[in-house]
């Protein structure tokens, strides 16, 4: 959980939350991280990494493998990372993880936070502000989720299109070179550019990609009947408990985000099933099929890379 000591200065040691102002130790608000204490969290971390980050990626359920195909890495375990929550939910590790990635180099969430766990959406975002901060432009979220839509199946990969938000209070908070608006658009929160290169990785590796709608739940249990059927009549086709914050607060920080749902059960629809989703069994799946949205992954930043070329050679010939 939530380290105690808000007193103490980052400038010698860690600095964690503090639970002694008489509040749950988790109800740490927007209002705490303010732009300097962000910027107190990043100047930490980039005291002890070689470069900044290009691209920052979220991990989901089981999905935490990506960073062990990251090379010279730099990993902060999250309880020794100033004013950050520990993650508690088993299939999340809880490193952020510094280093290259396809010859990029990126910044990793090897496990996010969750308000299921007790913390609130501003604090379960918070970690996007960071990674913005440091350098990253681009932001890959990934998660495990379970589907209503019929003609899914389990170990699909879904691109989130766009999401129904229920649970997102995030707020917002200024960054340098960016609005301080307090209601950020977030109709074109996931880019559309981005997705079309995704499609293009999926055709390359012969991968089949389902493109739709995510739903987020405050969780921690399992849907009922009735939410699905819910969800369904507004459109959604897969469902999960977390992503939503973390993309509204990186609509408000500049990023270019894409989104990745891996499909890891198919959620009750009819009174009469007796199958009932389990936490395990999401895991397992989620491990079975983590290559793929690996390699998906990997393949769409070698992407990123070549246009990133492309665009420093447009430059200089325009010098």
């Amino acid at each position: 959980m939530l380290k105690q000591d808000l007193s103490h200065s980052t400038t010698s040691s860690p600095t964690h939350l503090n639970s002694s102002i008489g509040e749950h130790p988790n109800a740490i608000t927007n209002r705490f991280f303010s732009y300097e204490r962000i910027q107190e969290i990043s100047n930490y971390l980039r005291k002890k990494i070689p470069s900044s980050p290009k691209v920052a990626i979220i991990c989901g359920s089981g999905l935490g493998g990506l960073a062990e195909l990251i090379t010279d890495k730099v990993t902060f375990p999250y309880n020794e990372i100033p004013y950050f929550p520990s993650s508690t939910v088993v299939g999340h590790r809880g490193n952020l993880i510094f280093g290259i990635l396809n010859g990029v180099y990126v910044v990793c969430m090897q496990g996010r936070f969750h308000a299921y766990e007790g913390y609130t959406t501003a604090l379960c975002a918070m970690p996007v502000r960071v990674m913005r901060l440091l350098g990253a432009h681009s932001l890959i979220v990934t998660c495990a989720a379970g589907t209503m839509n019929k003609e899914y199946n389990i170990g699909d990969i879904m691109i989130i299109k766009d999401h129904l938000n229920f649970p997102n209070f995030s707020g917002n908070n200024p960054l340098i070179g960016h609005n301080d608006e307090r209601f950020p658009p977030v109709g074109h929160a996931y880019d559309r550019e981005y997705t079309t290169s995704m499609k293009q990785v999926a055709i390359e590796h012969g991968l089949e990609l389902r493109e739709g709608i995510y739903a987020s739940l405050g969780g921690p249990c399992y849907e009922t009947i009735a939410e699905i059927n819910l969800l369904k009549m507004l459109g959604g086709d897969a469902v999960g408990m977390s992503v939503v914050h973390e993309v509204t607060v990186g609509a408000h920080c500049g990023f270019r985000i894409l989104g990745l749902a891996l499909i890891t059960n198919k959620c009750l629809t009819d009174y009469t099933a007796t199958h009932e989703a389990v936490h395990e069994e999401v895991i397992r799946i989620s491990e079975l099929k983590a290559n793929d949205m690996q390699q998906l992954i990997l393949n769409f930043i070698g992407k990123l890379k070549e246009k990133e070329k492309e665009k420093e050679k447009e430059k200089e010939n325009c010098v």
